[in-house]
């Protein structure tokens, strides 16, 4: 059975542990799976808004520059044309969507492997986030430095917390290479790129419903 050490400003260490869903963090490492959210998320991020003018889209040139024949020069119907400096561009970028769809199974079972990931290497903490009462940056850097993974990496971190844990999350939010975010936000590309993960226990609670919820439901109707 995973389990994660809890770490707490009032303990000074983590001598207690909590036990993981092994339906949420104990699954293998879906290489081909992760490959392809990774690839979804950070599609879905691009703007694509880049955006270029065609030859008809160019003020000008609607006049022949010169006529057909008898100049001695190259055959020239618009001076907006692509190969004219000043003319339209031929194959440039327009706007558009980069997002692709990714069946929901396949999120939950990337989203399993990278929670596990951490689960398995001991990157992973739950955070007393209710001893933090205000926001206070300085409590938060100290309950950092005081947790010593095997990693010895603790930077960059990902801190998952409840929508009501708010002095936490501005306690966190100010460290440097630190990223708060809440358990229906967390994303596969944001659990690799992050070398430690510290989650409350109100949402490792929710983060564990989110990633074992196609199971169960696989579950009940078998």
């Amino acid at each position: 059975m995973p389990d994660a050490p809890v770490l707490s400003t009032g303990a000074g260490g983590s001598a207690a542990r909590v036990e993981l869903a092994e339906e949420a963090f104990g699954a293998r490492f879906a290489e081909a799976l992760v490959h392809q959210s990774v690839r979804a998320e950070q599609a879905a991020r691009r703007r694509g808004t880049a955006a270029t003018k065609t030859r008809a889209m160019v003020s000008g040139g609607g006049a022949k520059p010169w006529r057909q024949k008898g100049t001695g020069r190259a055959r020239a119907g618009s001076s907006r044309s692509p190969v004219w400096t000043g003319g339209g561009i031929a194959f440039g970028p327009h706007p558009r969507s980069y997002t692709f769809k990714i069946n929901r199974k396949e999120q939950r079972a990337a989203l399993r492997s990278g929670l596990s990931l951490h689960a398995q290497r001991g990157s992973m903490a739950i955070v007393d986030a209710s001893a933090m009462q205000e926001p206070k940056t300085r409590q938060a850097r100290e309950l950092l430095a005081a947790w010593d993974p095997p990693t010895h990496r603790t930077l960059p971190a990902l801190v998952v917390l409840a929508p009501e844990e708010r002095a936490a999350a501005l306690s966190f939010r100010n460290l440097e290479r630190v990223a708060v975010l809440t358990p229906e936000n967390v994303g596969v590309t944001d659990l690799l790129g992050a070398a430690t993960l510290l989650v409350s226990q109100a949402a490792l609670e929710q983060l564990t419903a989110r990633a074992s919820a196609a199971r169960t439901r696989e579950a009940a109707s078998a």
